[in-house]
């Protein structure tokens, strides 16, 4: 047993690989849960990497929670979640897929430096045991940070960070309730992880690691070594004002070594057309039939050039978002009362786009826009790279070459409020990113506040103006209840961590946030 839960190999519940790098179709492959030293690490990537997909965008957490905070989406029949009443167990799965997810990748990692197992786990096209260990090192990292910025102080492990409250993933003796590590700790000591997997993937660069059971990159080594930077520049950025040596001394690094610089080195995982591995959204909507989200009006009117800096129509609203019944594009009003909320019905809005809605979507991890964005706001706005980030994120979404140019070219140049918002527009569907770079900067400004009118409609009997009215707190939430299992099976290094950071409410910022 590991932290915890009882886990099988993730590979127990009969994964999936792609069987081609040009073919779209997952084959099952079945292992024997029993056995996890005969399970082939390049199945157990694949398990980890469609788990901490499904999991950051699942529809509890991403649909029904971080996609809200942002208000890229907003609810049309219940809104309670849009006026922050979160149900204190939404995040339990959340919490527990991650963990699990961290597992298989700690697995991997096992595999790769027991002298029992290590042939085996290098045998065939999986790859060296020091590339696979290194790819594991970025994927966890990715997966804490994902943790952290939600709950703030949560359990943590390091492959090389030494530090007596990092106890997570332990296993022979199995440990129940670990300590909660600072989230300053963490960061920390995720920045040394990125920093060391880097240096050794550069060191392999042309080396093939996982082959086709890594979904994200198909084994290309150089591309996760330059995704290891490019989340370095991410989590520098974070803690720019909290340890800004640090910060500096990373983001410099990373930057000097290579991070990405194109389209072409954007990490995203790729789902199939085929049940049961369609993408979360198509799966929350399409499959179930859930029509109760819709495209907010901010994003919708934002885009339209109707609020916020910029005065032109984005290439990218067709995108994003389907018309309505009549070829218009209409936001739902974030943030309605209930008594309100169902008036307008899913043909009068905007539901999200096609292309975000498709089986096969490819959800990201990080993308080159948000690279040039922040390479933009470390140079003091660059608009070279505040351009840059535009065209990327235009042409990413489809939108043609010369269109998005010309496009980026007629932008007001680059300030804070211009870069922020156009990161922003990029960031759609990351909501847990989108929602962690709101609490950090503040941007976009025109996001919805308590008492903001968010909907002025006309009736027979006269105008009636909806305010926004909060149900919990007066802000977008600064963090996520912890699951409501820790009160109980790991209740002393629960308290602790309350001690430390505050109060186990939405209110209570992360320590980067404070």
């Amino acid at each position: 047993m590991k932290f915890y839960h009882k886990i099988a190999a993730l590979a127990l519940l009969s994964v999936t690989a792609f069987i081609s790098c040009s073919d779209d179709k997952f084959a099952e492959l079945n292992t024997d849960p029993n056995r996890p030293g005969n399970v082939p690490t390049p199945t157990l990537i694949l398990s980890a990497e469609k788990q901490v997909m499904d999991n950051i965008r699942h529809l509890d957490f991403s649909l029904n929670g971080t996609m809200l905070f942002a208000q890229y989406y907003s609810q049309n029949i219940y809104t309670d979640v849009s006026r922050y009443d979160i149900p204190r167990n939404n995040s339990d799965r959340y919490w527990a897929d991650a963990y699990k997810a961290l597992n298989n990748l700690n697995d991997i990692i096992n595999l790769n430096t027991n002298p029992a197992t290590k042939a085996f786990a290098a045998a065939g096209a999986a790859g060296t045991n020091a590339s696979q260990i290194a790819i594991c090192r970025v994927l966890k990292a990715f997966t804490f940070h994902s943790l952290s910025d939600v709950f703030g102080d949560i359990p943590y492990q390091s492959y090389a960070g030494k530090d007596a409250s990092f106890e997570a993933l332990q296993q022979n003796p199995d440990n129940y309730t670990p300590k909660y590590a600072s989230q300053e700790k963490i960061y920390s000591d995720m920045l040394q992880e990125l920093d060391q997997a880097a240096d050794t993937l550069w060191k392999y660069s042309t080396a093939n690691t996982f082959g086709v059971s890594d979904i994200i990159y198909k084994g290309n080594n150089e591309n996760w070594a330059r995704f290891a930077n490019s989340l370095r520049l991410r989590l520098a950025t974070r803690i720019r004002t909290k340890q800004p040596a640090l910060s500096q001394q990373h983001f410099a690094d990373a930057l000097a070594q290579g991070v990405f610089s194109s389209n072409a080195h954007t990490a995203a995982f790729k789902y199939s057309s085929s049940a049961p591995n369609e993408a979360p959204l198509y799966r929350a909507t399409v499959t179930a039939n859930r029509k109760d989200f819709a495209v907010s009006h901010i994003l919708i009117n934002s885009l339209k050039g109707q609020l916020g800096p910029f005065s032109t129509s984005d290439p990218r609203l067709p995108v994003y978002a389907l018309p309505n019944k009549n070829n218009e594009y209409i936001g739902q009003p974030y943030g309605l009362p209930l008594d309100a909320a169902g008036i307008n019905g899913p043909t009068d809005i905007s539901l999200p786009g096609t292309l975000v809605n498709a089986a096969d979507f490819s959800e990201v991890l990080q993308e080159y826009a948000e690279v040039a964005f922040l390479i933009s706001e470390y140079q003091n706005w660059s608009d070279s790279e505040y351009k840059k980030g535009v065209v990327a994120s235009l042409t990413r979404w489809g939108i043609a070459q010369n269109t998005a140019q010309t496009y980026a070219d007629n932008l007001p140049a680059a300030n804070k409020e211009r870069v922020l918002t156009q990161k922003y527009f990029a960031l759609y569907t990351q909501g847990l990113e989108a929602w962690s770079e709101i609490r950090r900067t503040g941007f976009p400004n025109f996001l919805v506040k308590p008492n903001d009118v968010v909907w002025t409609r006309v009736t027979p009997t006269g105008t009636i103006n909806y305010q926004f009215k909060p149900i919990f707190g007066d802000a977008i939430p600064k963090r996520m209840y912890y699951p409501v299992k820790e009160q109980s099976v790991n209740k002393t290094n629960y308290q602790q961590a309350l001690a430390a950071q505050g109060d186990d409410v939405i209110t209570t910022p992360v320590w980067w946030n404070k």
